[in-house]
C-alpha cells in the first residue's frame, strides 16, 4: 500500500496504487501508466478483478480493481509517498475509504483458501 502524497485529497491516507483513466486509455493501460509514474515499475501481467463505486464527499468515483501478478523494476516512490508491504489485517492507518472493500475481499478470499 502507498500513502497519498501531500497536496492531494485525503493526503496521508493509505491506498492501493493507481489513478485516473485518461481519454482513449483502457483501465489496464491507465494502471500501467500510473504504476510507472508513481512507483517506477512496469506492470507485465494484469488481470481485471472487481469494480466498486465509492461516494466521496467531493465525487462519486468508479474504481476498477486489478491484480498485478508480475512486474519489472524496483519500487521507487516518485511522488514522495510512503510504501508498506502489508499482510492481513493491515497495520497502516488511516486507510482510504475506497481501499476498505479491497481489504474485505482479500480477507474473504483468504478465508476461502484463495
Amino acid at each position: 500500500m502507498t500513502s497519498r502524497p501531500q497536496g492531494k485529497v485525503y493526503a496521508g491516507y493509505w491506498e492501493f496504487p493507481g489513478g485516473k483513466v485518461e481519454p482513449n486509455e483502457t483501465v489496464a493501460q491507465a494502471l500501467k501508466r500510473e504504476l510507472r509514474e508513481e512507483l517506477g515499475i512496469e506492470a507485465l501481467r494484469i488481470e481485471a478483478w472487481k469494480d466498486q463505486y465509492v461516494d466521496y464527499p467531493h465525487a462519486l468515483v468508479h474504481l476498477h480493481f486489478m491484480k498485478v501478478t508480475e512486474w519489472d523494476g524496483t519500487l521507487e516512490m516518485k511522488e514522495e509517498q510512503s510504501c508498506s508491504w502489508e499482510t492481513l489485517p493491515v497495520k497502516v492507518s488511516p486507510v482510504l475509504p475506497g481501499a476498505r472493500p479491497v481489504l474485505q475481499w482479500l480477507e474473504d478470499e483468504k478465508a476461502c483458501g484463495g
